[in-house]
């Protein structure tokens, strides 16, 4: 009998909807005319015919009921997802029907008819409709969440049983994607009470559940935890192979966006365990607010965040210079409409002609330097590039700030800059040394302060692992890792904008600014994280039956198993917890000019050799861990 009903459900799903709309008139039409009989029946205590006394009342009930039900959009409702707020829609709805209905009835009145019909008829209705939804959406409701249990859709716990817990039941209740089965919340006083019809458990109770009720999914919604207490409770779940996903922020709660595409999956930066420290606003505001910006590398991973932050502070304006157009586009339709003037400039930082222009023309107040080559096995191969875009790209144009008075150029550079292995972090350090020999050679002269922010990897940015690891898993694909004793520092891409800019406002000339990164992070463990919060396991020798291999490929041209910081002893502190000031050596400009002489010309000779000679001269410690790679010299090589 029960799957009778239940195929009949989901044939009456299958219909169109326009066959629904006249199933729910039809059944409201019936509703009409026999609440009218009823409402005789009560009054008079004896059957009545509705061809005889209850005619007139029949035909003023469905020609007041029909019409107001349909203007107060009752047949526009999708039932089996019909709650509360559809209930009230039913008793607006039959309140006006009433006070017409009784208008007729009770004060006009009717021959044949008494006029407590008038009152009596309003209030059956209103059970009756209301009664018919609250029906249809259990019914139809089980009949959904048979079908998407025969279908397989992920059964899942909701951990949180506050209001964030109650938005996300509410927003995937009767989902497609997802099936809630109960909830798990560490407050003791909820265990085994009920909320929304699921029960509440606690977090204890996740292996019997996992057993019992076929957990796949566990969905965090709690989003003001703090970071320790999420990173807890994400370790007593890996261990049990369900995937964890989980909400956005309470912004976006409270702005009531809360539906089943805000599900995601965790972000690796909420992994780490790093608590984000609160900006200093006068920091953030000192170089940018009411000031003309420019940023270079506008549409990179650091540089478009930085655009994202600046915009916040409310600058004069903000030029977006990039050599990508694509890139240029993207950064600026994303910030269009907000309350800034916004350039759009395609340029190449190593065009002078055209950055001096730039500068000229604006005259900007402050100049953040995010435009480079960074990923070290793509400049290893390409060196000549690698040195053209990192060393006289940011030459050229702090050059040029200290031409045009520029008060403040900030350089964004990297730790692969601290006695480097490849190209690209030698490059990176002369960039550094070009800013320290030039402020050391124009401050008792120039106004410009020069100063540079030396960081670790970001995540999710272009180049990074996480975004490429997060795809092998997806695919089922081995995670490839070059090495399983590689550790790498890692911030946030938003928390290193801001320190960025922050770090750039306490300049005094020539600083190397150091962001805190924590402790660094073994690839190995983030990569094994990643397999066992996406509700997967490791295939290893201890568990060869796992689902994703972690297969060793050797370490990439020019790559680390660890970066660094510091080249020297003892940083400063500032007035900022994560920022250090460091104490880094450099020499004279008259002497460093002379080296990039000799740089510029072996760059136009293609001359690797001595190119690689400048950085073994210049760069402290200096060790290319690999023979030369570069495509043009290796294939001039074979001629």
């Amino acid at each position: 009998m029960l799957n009778n009903f239940r195929q009949a459900s989901q044939s009456v799903l299958a219909l169109p909807r326009y066959a629904k709309r006249i199933i729910v008139m039809a059944v409201d039409i019936s509703l009409c005319i026999l609440t009218v009989w009823v409402a005789f029946y009560l009054r008079l205590g004896e059957v009545v015919s509705l061809a005889d006394r209850a005619l007139w009342a029949v035909v003023i009930s469905l020609a007041l009921a029909l019409p107001i039900f349909a203007v107060s959009g009752l047949y526009r409702a999708i039932f089996r997802y019909s709650g509360w707020s559809n209930i009230i829609s039913v008793m607006q709805a039959v309140a006006v029907y009433g006070l017409l209905y009784a208008g007729i009835i009770t004060a006009m009145g009717i021959q044949g008819t008494p006029r407590t019909i008038g009152l009596i008829q309003p209030v059956l209705l209103f059970l009756a409709i209301g009664g018919s939804r609250t029906l249809v959406r259990y019914w139809f409701g089980d009949a959904l969440r048979s079908r998407l249990k025969a279908e397989g859709v992920p059964r899942s716990l909701i951990y949180g049983a506050g209001s964030a817990g109650r938005q996300l039941l509410s927003a995937l209740d009767n989902s497609r994607e997802m099936q809630v089965v109960g909830f798990l919340d560490d407050d003791e006083r909820l265990h085994g009470q009920v909320l929304n019809g699921q029960a509440i458990s606690a977090s204890a109770d996740l292996p019997r559940l996992i057993e019992t009720k076929g957990i796949t999914h566990v969905l965090l919604a709690m989003p003001s935890v703090s970071r320790r207490r999420r990173n807890e409770i994400l370790s007593s779940i890996k261990p049990h192979r369900v995937a964890v996903r989980t909400l956005p922020s309470l912004t976006d709660l409270a702005e009531g966006r809360v539906t089943t595409t805000d599900l995601r999956n965790l972000d690796i930066d909420e992994l780490m365990g790093r608590e984000p420290v609160t900006p200093d606003q006068t920091l953030l505001a000192q170089n940018i607010l009411d000031k003309v910006v420019l940023v270079t590398g506008a549409g990179g991973s650091i540089g478009s965040e930085l655009c994202r932050q600046i915009v916040k502070v409310k600058p004069k304006a903000l030029l977006l210079v990039e050599i990508s157009e694509y890139a240029l586009y993207s950064i600026h339709a994303e910030l269009e409409g907000r309350e800034v003037a916004l350039v759009p400039l395609l340029a190449s930082v190593q065009d002078i002609d055209r950055m001096g222009e730039i500068i000229g023309t604006w005259q900007p107040d402050t100049i953040y330097h995010a435009a480079a080559y960074k990923h070290v096995p793509l400049v290893e191969h390409n060196v000549i590039e690698g040195v053209k875009n990192n060393v006289f790209g940011t030459l050229a144009t702090v050059q040029l700030a200290i031409e045009k008075g520029v008060s403040d150029f900030v350089l964004i550079s990297t730790d692969k800059a601290v006695r480097p292995s490849n190209v690209m972090g030698a490059s990176k350090r002369l960039a550094e040394l070009c800013l320290q020999s030039l402020f050391d050679h124009h401050s008792k002269s120039g106004k410009t302060q020069l100063s540079m922010v030396r960081f670790g990897n970001v995540l999710n940015s272009s180049g990074s692992v996480i975004p490429k690891f997060r795809q092998q898993i997806k695919n089922g694909e081995a995670i490839t890792l070059t090495h399983p004793e590689i550790t790498r520092y890692f911030m946030s891409i938003p928390e290193a904008a801001q320190l960025v800019i922050q770090a750039g406002a306490m300049a005094r000339g020539g600083d190397v600014f150091i962001l805190d990164m924590g402790e660094p992070v073994q690839i190995d463990d983030l990569a094994r994280r990643m397999i066992e919060l996406s509700g997967l396991t490791v295939c290893d020798v201890q568990n060869p039956d796992g689902d994703i291999a972690i297969s060793i490929t050797g370490l990439r041209p020019g790559e680390k198993l660890y970066e660094e910081l510091l080249l020297g002893d003892d940083p400063q502190p500032t007035r900022h917890s994560k920022i250090q000031r460091a104490q880094d050596p450099f020499v004279s400009w008259q002497e460093l000019e002379a080296d990039l002489s000799i740089l510029r010309a072996a760059v136009h000779k293609n001359d690797i050799d001595e190119i690689l000679n400048i950085f073994r001269k210049r760069v402290t410690g200096y060790r290319p861990s690999t023979e030369v790679v570069d495509w043009v010299y290796a294939k001039q090589e074979e001629v």
